[in-house]
């Protein structure tokens, strides 16, 4: 087992690539905060999971909220082995339509949060030597147009990756980052029906956008975390790792 005996934060564990990432933690060995704020949903996966999942329910625009997750893991396991920072609040805006109301909580949920739960969490990481994983987004690099508040927020956590790694190495630390292409989460299928798309466009997406012919998952996005959350990882930290069907930077696609 890759994970055997590590404890783990997720941020929005409850569903989407977060759940995914709990579920394949735990079968890899490891002890699981599953936080999240959908408590249905969180106990429903706790209970799948067993007695290697713990459910931590707190809302990330509470600014206490980062040291009472951290509080919950160290009182339920003892320990803090590594943090993912994955949950975020996804609204579509532009320049035009963003409000600072909005722009505000997607900073504070999808950057501010995730710094002060690594500062919660630092003192607990440098004693077990473990690491932080922040899930990202190709949306860093530009984004959609629609996104902006999400893209800008994104790009931070990037940045904010980079900075801490050369800044912790020498506590031993590690400060990795992933940022996923388009997934198919049941967050990003409603959103995509939202927005007028037929009920099957997963189907019909066209080798331009997804050259497999499939979109990708987050049971292969969770996959794929596992190794930067293991100790086969070491020593790399400061890493940004885009993972798309398809280069990020520099595409330019036949016309």
């Amino acid at each position: 087992m890759r994970l055997k005996d590590k404890v783990i934060i997720i941020t929005g564990a409850t569903s989407g690539i977060g759940k995914s990432l709990a579920i394949r933690c735990v079968s890899e060995g490891a002890k699981v905060l599953v936080h999240g704020i959908n408590k249905a949903d969180g106990e429903k996966l706790v209970n799948q999971l067993g007695k290697s999942a713990y459910l931590c329910i707190e809302d990330l625009n509470d600014l206490e909220s980062p040291k009472k997750i951290v509080d919950c893991a160290i009182s339920t396991f003892g320990k803090i082995d590594s943090v993912v920072n994955n949950a975020a609040a996804i609204e579509r805006n532009d320049l035009l339509k963003l409000t600072a109301e909005s722009f505000s909580k997607t900073i504070t949920i999808n950057l501010q949060s995730a710094l002060f739960l690594i500062q919660a969490a630092f003192p607990y990481l440098k004693q077990s030597q473990g690491n932080v994983l922040n899930i990202g987004s190709i949306n860093a690099y530009t984004g959609e147009s629609s996104l902006l508040a999400y893209s800008i927020s994104k790009a931070g956590l990037q940045t904010m990756t980079r900075n801490l790694a050369n800044a912790h190495g020498v506590d031993g630390v590690r400060f990795n980052l992933i940022n996923p292409g388009w997934i198919l989460t049941d967050r990003e299928y409603a959103d995509q029906v939202k927005k007028g798309l037929p009920e099957n466009w997963p189907d019909d997406l066209g080798k331009e956008n997804i050259p497999s012919g499939k979109m990708s998952t987050p049971d292969q996005l969770a996959a794929a975390c596992i190794y930067w959350l293991g100790d086969e990882s070491k020593p790399f930290t400061g890493s940004v790792v885009d993972l798309e069907q398809f280069s990020i930077i520099g595409r330019n696609p036949e016309k």
